[in-house]
């Protein structure tokens, strides 16, 4: 069970962002974190996100606008690998309390603190779809690089960021698409580079095969899913994943995730 669950979850969670909305890193950090810590949550999800956008970028790549790239990308590598450094120096900061409530016990960290927040928040901009709302001319590439790529690199929320300061580059839409998924691709290496030489061995291996398992489960759920249908996004869905990602935030903040 120690394997097959966390598999099944992150299975099903891939398989949901084809018909919640919901961007991938979204939905997987928190079935990630239902079974590991929250820093190796988020490295694993970093895994299965460049995986993914790896495998779509080989179809895609060539459409990309180096331009945008370019002006997004460059300070999107330098803040993802200073949004990974910040995750790592929070993942080596003890508890600041614990205690006992109703018989469970709860742990609150200054990474769970971060976490908590973010993944509130972004969870929220995602749901109301304010990044189809709003949108930056392409002077502010710079800012909207360095943005995404803070934020992807500290908590892995970086799509809805990158598509507010994208939607306004008069991009056609495979050029649109491609050049997101280059960014991405560029972020997840830049804070993976990070998160492999940061966290714990020990941690790791501990949880190898679980990891390994649950990886394999969400590619194969993504993979699976954008094979036999176009992303669908259902209101019921929506707000249904919606209200649980808000409780597991608040969960998390709480200390009892």
């Amino acid at each position: 069970m120690e394997i097959a669950l966390p598999a099944f979850v992150s299975f099903v969670a891939s398989l949901l962002t084809l018909f919640s909305g919901f961007g991938l890193g979204t939905l997987l950090f928190p079935a990630f974190a239902l079974f590991f810590p929250a820093e190796l949550a988020v490295a694993t999800t970093a895994v299965v996100h460049f995986l993914n956008n790896l495998f779509k970028l080989a179809f895609l790549g060539r459409f990309a606008d180096k331009e945008v790239v370019l002006k997004f990308g460059l300070p999107a590598i330098a803040a993802a690998f200073l949004g990974a450094q910040l995750l790592s120096l929070l993942s080596d900061i003890p508890p600041l309390f614990r205690y006992t409530a109703l018989g469970i016990g709860g742990e609150i960290s200054p990474l769970k603190l971060v976490l908590g927040p973010v993944m509130l928040v972004f969870a929220l901009i995602e749901f109301s779809d304010r990044e189809h709302r709003f949108s930056f001319d392409r002077r502010y590439l710079l800012l909207g690089g360095i943005l995404s790529g803070f934020f992807g690199g500290l908590s892995g929320h970086q799509g809805a960021l990158r598509t507010m300061f994208l939607l306004r580059c008069n991009l056609e839409k495979k050029a649109f698409l491609a050049s997101g998924i280059a960014i991405a691709c560029l972020i997840d290496i830049s804070r993976l580079t990070v998160y492999q030489h940061r966290f714990s061995t020990t941690l790791l291996s501990e949880n190898l095969l679980a990891i390994g398992c649950s990886i394999l489960s969400a590619f194969l759920g993504v993979t699976i899913g954008t094979r036999l249908l176009e992303k669908v996004t259902m209101k019921a869905i929506q707000r249904t994943v919606a209200a649980m990602l808000i409780v597991f935030a608040l969960l998390l903040m709480a200390g009892l995730i």
